[in-house]
């Protein structure tokens, strides 16, 4: 899989799009970002790839319903959650 070029690429640094990537695929950024979003993504493979993953990853997460994780899982998956946010 190709690297994202981590440069200023057409609207984008990879970091910005990382950084706005679930606005991206939720439909939440303004018309303008995501003209500039989808420029990069034209343009480097590997942030290309990663919104795909994130795509993927969202569709099959959706098919899983709260109630159908363990416990013990979910609980693993919150405190996940919650690291990533104070790093």
């Amino acid at each position: 899989m190709p690297e994202p070029l981590g440069v200023y690429e057409h609207g984008y640094t990879c970091r910005e799009i990382v950084d706005l990537a679930a606005e991206y695929v939720e439909a939440a950024l303004p018309a303008h970002e995501s003209t500039l979003f989808e420029l990069h993504l034209n343009f480097c493979d590997g942030c290309f790839r990663f919104i795909d993953q994130i795509r993927e990853t969202a569709g099959l997460a959706a098919r899983v319903g709260e109630d159908e994780l363990p416990e013990s899982l979910r609980a693993d998956l919150l405190q996940a959650f919650r690291d990533w946010k104070r790093a």
